[in-house]
């Protein structure tokens, strides 16, 4: 069962950035379809790798996933791995599984070894985006519980993504978590994001302000670069600490467990090669007795189904990733869609993904720029003027 045509489509949601889709065809006219991880205006980039690994798929059988996957790392990328091939080669990885599923006539879970769970548990996050005001993210908070989802997150800081940050913008992520404790009440998880950016002592005194309102975790305190940062915050707390959205290999996650800088990985399976990585990577982390939550700013549709395959597989799974404002925009692209109800994802029983796509909604929704965090000039920068709230809230994740 031979390649014989990749194609790769954007998808405009109007909101947070466009999506990148990739429809693997075989000669034989079973198709599937994977999604790479995109950034706000860098989108091209990743649509840009697929476009240059496509001619090398092509008369390729694609039974064989693994050694593709090797052979694209060894001889195309050279072994000089970025984040934007690996985006480009999840796409290419998830696409190849849905084919073969397909084809076996079984869900992607079954071919790797079956569920050990029933459902998957969800928490939300995009919920705050376009938020004006601490009052207008409560409020937002509120109505997504209402909803049914019992864990939100989201990033409570204001202004640029520096490690040293104001002393103003530190009251009001307090100010803003408290709030948000208040609308929703005691028994629901709140996932504070921290987006890499803290030094440890800005992360420590930001973690101990906030134990008052029972979070849940704290994640991506510091930069990745030095994961020393990350297990020195660590060691300070028993708030559990999640890390690893930014790295993407094995390698890069070998020295995460060794320091024990996490309690909680969150890798992402468009970002880091696909499930079979993930895999690898799941079953590194299970020996540390650390747990995976899947990252997942992605789409609720073949994105999200790739994690729900994948959830349902690993053993030291916690909980996965949903961004539910991206869940309207997008679905009348679904032909075939996931159950999402009450914070849980059914697992699909049908063949391959268990979701499909319409390619004519997909050519009615071409790529537009979309802003993302900008570029802050001198003026921005700490000590700065204003209020935090004149800050606008980052649309990334």
């Amino acid at each position: 069962m031979k390649i014989a045509r990749v194609e790769s489509f954007f998808f405009n949601p109007g909101r947070a950035k466009n999506l990148l889709f990739v429809r693997i065809e075989t000669e034989s006219g079973i198709y599937g379809w994977g999604e790479g991880y995109v950034t706000a205006g860098k989108e091209k980039v990743v649509a840009a790798y697929v476009d240059a690994i496509a001619p090398h798929l092509i008369g390729r059988e694609i039974w064989n996933i693994r050694q593709l996957a090797q052979t694209l790392l060894d001889d195309f990328s050279i072994r000089r791995t970025s984040v934007d091939f690996l985006c480009a080669l999840s796409a290419v990885e998830i696409a190849s599984w849905d084919i073969v599923g397909k084809r076996a006539g079984l869900p992607v879970h079954k071919l790797l070894g079956g569920a050990v769970r029933e459902k998957i548990r969800v928490y939300a996050n995009g919920w705050w985006f376009g938020a004006s005001s601490i009052d207008d993210t409560a409020n937002r908070a509120a109505a997504v519980v209402a909803q049914g989802y019992d864990a939100l997150k989201w990033d409570p800081i204001p202004g640029p993504w520096r490690n040293y940050v104001d002393p103003k913008d530190l009251d009001h992520a307090v100010e803003n978590v408290r709030a948000v404790r208040e609308a929703v009440g005691p028994n629901v998880e709140l996932l504070i994001d921290g987006h890499r950016r803290l030094s440890p002592n800005h992360a420590i005194r930001l973690i101990e302000r906030l134990r008052e309102f029972d979070i849940a975790w704290y994640e991506e305190p510091c930069p990745p670069e030095n994961l020393d940062l990350t297990a020195e915050v660590r060691r300070t707390t028993n708030v559990p600490i999640v890390s690893g959205e930014a790295l993407y290999t094995k390698e890069q996650y070998l020295p995460l467990f060794e320091k024990r800088a996490a309690d909680i990985i969150n890798p992402d399976i468009s970002a880091v090669g696909g499930i079979l990585a993930m895999l690898d990577i799941a079953a590194l982390a299970q020996p540390h007795s650390i747990a995976v939550s899947p990252h997942n700013f992605n789409s609720p549709i073949v994105g999200l189904a790739a994690t729900v395959h994948l959830s349902a597989l690993v053993t030291n799974f916690t909980i996965a990733e949903l961004f539910v404002n991206l869940v309207e925009p997008t679905r009348e692209l679904a032909l075939q869609g996931l159950t999402i109800a009450d914070g849980y994802v059914d697992i699909p029983e049908t063949p391959g993904l268990g979701v499909d796509l319409d390619v004519e909604v997909l050519r009615r929704h071409p790529y537009q720029p979309l802003s993302g965090k900008g570029l802050r000039d001198h003026r921005d920068e700490f000590p700065r003027r204003g209020p935090p709230s004149t800050f606008k809230i980052a649309a990334t994740a």
